[in-house]
């Protein structure tokens, strides 16, 4: 399996923009990701994002780990 350490909260964002996902505000050092039909996601941009909280994130989202790791690079 896909390792999702090492990803951090920018890079995160850029990628979830690639799969529909707008950037609509950031509230405190979350940024706040929008798509039509599509549930509200929060990303907190640090260095590193915690694998766990990324995947929940994705799962949430829809979007497959391989995908995700796939449009990051």
């Amino acid at each position: 399996m896909t390792k999702l350490a090492n990803i951090s909260g920018r890079t995160a964002v850029k990628t979830f923009t690639k799969f529909g996902y707008q950037h609509v505000h950031t509230s405190g050092d979350h940024a706040i990701l929008r798509k039509p039909q599509s549930p509200t996601l929060s990303i907190p941009l640090h260095k590193e994002v915690a694998p766990y909280l990324l995947k929940s994130q994705l799962k949430k989202a829809g979007i497959k780990v391989e995908e995700f790791l796939k449009a990051a690079k």
